[in-house]
């Protein structure tokens, strides 16, 4: 995990709290996913779509991806919110070392499902919190592997006609439907599937003086 610590900005945001005023906080996502995760937290917050090119680069690991496409989420943010906690995530899912994209139609749902049955897919999740006030960025990846089921052909029609997770990483949305194409989930927070790890992002909240509890 990459840490920054500035104690002025700790220092900053306590005094703050202690007023019940919560730093500026935006979410750079376009996902309900994502935003619906960071609700649980019960803090205020905002929405920003980064709007990057999100294409991995030549010879670059699945980890390095996410983390990279994370980075840049957070930099794009900074000139639209100056003096806020800018909070961006991205995720790269993978079958043996081969990068499973967003399928973006269902020819290639269908192909994706076919190839993961029965088999096991690590999901990178990256992680970014950056004060754009400071320029103090925090980043961390959170791996979870999942085992898919055994499917038939039918099954996986059937779960596309009914979730349509096209613009889901390896076409799984495990906050929905998708939960029944999976037998097991083994990482160290359930959030990283779904793409925002919220116990890291307490830790990380907690290094710039925010509290949730």
């Amino acid at each position: 995990m990459e840490k920054c610590q500035n104690y002025q900005s700790v220092y900053y945001y306590n005094i703050l709290k202690s007023r019940t005023i919560y730093p500026r906080l935006v979410l750079g996502s376009s996902s309900v996913y994502r935003r619906e995760l960071l609700q649980h937290l019960q803090i205020p917050f905002e929405t920003a779509n980064p709007a990057i090119d999100e294409s991995a680069l030549p010879e670059e690991t699945p980890d390095v991806t996410a983390l990279r496409l994370a980075k840049e989420k957070a930099y794009a943010l900074v000139k639209q919110f100056p003096d806020a906690l800018i909070i961006t995530a991205d995720q790269v899912a993978t079958l043996d070392k081969i990068q499973l994209g967003k399928p973006l139609n269902h020819e290639n749902a269908v192909r994706q499902l076919r190839l993961m049955r029965g088999r096991e897919v690590v999901f990178h999740t990256a992680l970014c919190l950056f004060n754009s006030r400071t320029a103090c960025l925090q980043a961390r990846i959170v791996p979870c592997s999942v085992k898919y089921r055994e499917l038939n052909d039918d099954q996986i029609e059937r779960y596309l006609a009914r979730e349509q997770p096209y613009h889901c990483a390896g076409s799984a949305k495990s906050e929905g439907l998708g939960i029944a194409l999976i037998e097991r989930i083994t990482g160290e927070d359930p959030n990283a599937l779904i793409g925002l790890p919220l116990i890291a992002l307490v830790e990380m909240l907690m290094m710039e003086g925010v509290e949730i509890l």
